[in-house]
């Protein structure tokens, strides 16, 4: 009975760390979470990010029934995202230093802030 004991914790043991292992790989492998923006509300929420250069924003489009947009336009880089539609992301690396403004080509009012160290 002891022998059948161990074999069993042994293996909920085992299970456990495969089952860590795997969701340690996939938490790694989503962006990062301080960096993900909202558009909601025909603006971008927060409307300051801090970056270092390479890192990225991804900007999610939470709003149910407006179409959204992210461009940049710079001496430094440009990116275009297209239509965001409700429930869509768009990925924007930022390679150099500097401060960028991210607009939406389709509510000019709507401005994000990012500053890259």
């Amino acid at each position: 009975m002891l022998n059948n004991n161990r074999k069993f914790l042994t293996m909920i043991l085992l299970g456990t760390a495969v089952s860590l292992a795997v969701v340690s790989g996939a938490i790694a492998s989503l962006p990062d979470s301080d960096h993900v923006i909202s558009q909601k509300g025909k603006q971008f929420g927060p409307r300051d990010v801090f970056l270092r250069s390479g890192e990225h924003v991804t900007i999610v489009n939470d709003d149910a029934n407006f179409v959204h947009h992210a461009y940049v336009e710079s001496e430094a880089f440009a990116f275009d995202s297209g239509d965001i539609e409700p429930g869509a992301k768009a990925v924007i690396t930022f390679p150099k230093e500097g401060d960028f403004i991210v607009l939406c080509g389709i509510h000019p009012k709507m401005k994000l802030a990012v500053h890259v160290e």
